[in-house]
């Protein structure tokens, strides 16, 4: 698998951005330390612009800035040969056809090394309008046990955005039980209840999730 199935399998921007939000709830709710926590959102990034992220502690991270020009997305495996630590630089043709209303994105210093260099192995782009997502045309080397790039791995939460993919992930990074109902639930990015908070996690309040709800922009009741 690499980037150009994942632009496949992605869905349009707004329900990708409802979807990050919610995963970032979510986690909000299983994990109370924001540190344990893999995914995140920011409804307030910029005056325009929201931004998703993950990172997943070992090496492995996206970013995906929702703006009005539409959505960009950075993915980046430490391990694949596509890194650009190995390469001098970003692997030909992941970034080249980067539109220009997203330059600003790609020279992001929040996604690139302390020398300016953009850290990514993965990238796809939609704009405002577009019928699909985009990638560019990379001569992917052999296979890195089937995902060259990290795509795979990097935004397998995002091109199955089932319930049970997210149970799955969840039970298996956390050690517990999650309900598959209040998973449902957030997935649908319908309002909080004390109940479905607590049927994710006992020990977490619906009102000490007030300011993490808003930062994310999650719907609150």
């Amino acid at each position: 698998m690499t980037v150009h199935d994942t632009a496949r399998d992605l869905p349009e921007i707004t329900a990708l951005r409802d979807h990050c939000r919610s995963l970032a709830v979510l986690e909000a709710i299983l994990s109370p330390e924001w540190a344990d926590r893999y995914h995140s959102f920011d409804a307030s990034w910029s005056e325009t612009e929201e931004t998703a992220s993950m990172r997943d502690g070992e090496g492995d991270e996206y970013s995906i800035v929702f703006s009005p020009a539409g959505a960009y997305v950075r993915g980046f495996a430490h391990e694949s040969p596509m890194s650009p630590y190995q390469n001098d630089g970003p692997w030909p043709g992941v970034l080249d056809s980067v539109p220009e209303v997203f330059a600003p994105c790609v020279d992001e210093p929040a996604f690139s090394d302390e020398d300016g260099m953009p850290v990514v192995t993965a990238c796809l782009w939609r704009r405002t309008g577009d019928e699909g997502w985009s990638t560019g045309e990379i001569d992917f080397p052999e296979s890195f046990n089937g995902d060259p790039d990290g795509s795979r791995s990097l935004f397998a939460l995002l091109t199955d955005r089932s319930a049970e993919a997210f149970q799955e992930w969840a039970e298996d990074y956390y050690e517990t039980e999650v309900d598959l109902d209040a998973i449902r639930h957030v997935l649908a990015s319908r309002p909080l209840t004390e109940d479905v908070v607590t049927r994710l996690n006992p020990e977490v309040r619906l009102t000490g999730l007030a300011k993490e709800l808003t930062e994310a922009g999650y719907p609150q009741a």
